[in-house]
């Protein structure tokens, strides 16, 4: 099925929910509101607790109910949780916020994935997955320009309430286009399976878990210097908080890089790639750890948006293709529960270091840098697909 309806749709919700206005002080703003650093962690290990118990759950909904009917229901909330961030200013309103968001990604997760799979033939899916993750860091990259007019320095109530508040509307918008989406066609069987027997098909094979896990530890690594560590790294290095607006620019520029991913995994084939991506991203948070140079600060930082942005569709990709079964949506949630596991278990260990000193975070990330690589190598042989290996070289 190609259908380009539902693949312009959704490529302009994941534009609009990439307006966080609020992302280069996202640390300051929720500091200057009330809590700390190491709350911000326990707040995102609660938030993954609760997508774990939702993941499985929310994929076995979607593929007995519909895509397009779970992604309204995640979307709205997804609007809800913005307006409950703007009004938040205690550990008990970002914590809601993290909540209503749990709900959120387990709907999300492998719903739009599935949804965008069963719009697409099949030679044009890794450009379509690659353009989805491009196009959702070019909404970041419009949104970070833009902030950059709201943002002053010293940070003050106004700014934070502004990037707050404007952030609300794009996800309005996101959620009213929603509507407009075609239901996908779920393949019918002679016996749909049950939830246990998708949950067991998911975990028979090896190769899938160890690539799971491994991306899912360098999405923390990137997520955790990207999003909480970079600011801190900026102001250690002695940059003004004037430009972090424009270093978000720059950094989701790198991910940009993206929508080329498929170029990359066509050139090394797509397991060589996503290793050269998992050593790329610990020697870049290696060097992080070693410098307060302003200009290797932000070389660090960009790498590893870059290998996240390469990265992430590659293992998308493998991960579909392993796949042969009409239970896409619920199979995909399970492998993002075990990244939420890993989440779940990493983040207050990151925020408990971070407590510490930022050098101590930042080398507790470079050892799940090493981790991730190792488990990539070991389960790499093991590693089988619905199509031939030959196929899968050629994304």
């Amino acid at each position: 099925m190609n259908s380009k309806k539902n693949i312009l749709l959704m490529f302009a919700i994941v534009f609009l929910q990439g307006f966080v206005f609020y992302g280069p002080i996202a640390t300051l703003y929720r500091e200057s509101r009330g809590i700390s650093l190491s709350q911000i962690f326990i707040i995102e290990s609660i938030s993954w607790l609760l997508m774990l118990l939702l993941e499985v759950p929310w994929g076995w909904v979607a593929d007995h109910f519909g895509y397009k009917k779970t992604l309204l229901l995640a979307n709205g909330l997804f609007f809800i949780s913005k307006i409950v961030f703007f009004k938040a200013h205690a550990f008990s309103g970002f914590l809601l916020e993290r909540i209503l968001l749990s709900f959120v990604f387990a709907g999300l997760s492998g719903c739009d994935v599935a949804l965008l799979h069963g719009s697409t033939a099949e030679d044009e899916r890794g450009r379509v997955f690659s353009q989805y993750s491009a196009i959702g860091t070019a909404g970041f990259l419009v949104a970070s320009v833009l902030s950059t007019l709201m943002i002053s320095s010293p940070l003050d109530a106004a700014t934070v309430d502004r990037t707050g508040f404007y952030t609300i509307i794009p996800y309005a918008l996101a959620f009213l286009l929603t509507f407009f989406l075609n239901e996908v066609p779920i393949e019918e069987d002679t016996e749909r399976p049950k939830l246990l027997q998708s949950v067991g098909k998911a975990l028979r094979n090896p190769g899938v878990l160890g690539l799971v896990i491994a991306v899912s530890l360098c999405r923390e690594i990137y997520q955790s210097i990207t999003v909480f560590l970079n600011q801190a790294q900026y102001i250690r290095s002695g940059i003004d908080i004037r430009w972090f607006g424009l270093l978000l620019v720059l950094m989701q520029v790198g991910k940009l890089l993206a929508v080329k991913a498929h170029k990359v995994g066509e050139v090394l084939g797509a397991r060589k790639a996503i290793m050269s991506m998992l050593v790329l991203m610990t020697a870049s948070t290696v060097l992080l750890y070693a410098t307060n140079s302003p200009i290797l600060s932000i070389l660090g930082i960009l790498l590893i948006s870059i290998s996240m942005a390469i990265m992430e569709p590659l293992a998308m990709v493998i991960e579909n293709k392993a796949i042969a079964n009409i239970d896409r949506a619920t199979v995909l949630s399970v492998y993002a529960m075990l990244g939420e596991v890993l989440a779940a278990a990493v983040n207050p260990i990151i925020g408990k270091a971070a407590d510490v000193s930022l050098g101590v975070a930042l080398l507790f990330c470079a050892g799940m840098g090493v981790a991730a690589i190792l488990i990539f190598g070991f389960s790499n042989r093991t590693l089988r697909l619905s199509v031939p290996e030959k196929t899968e070289q050629r994304l």
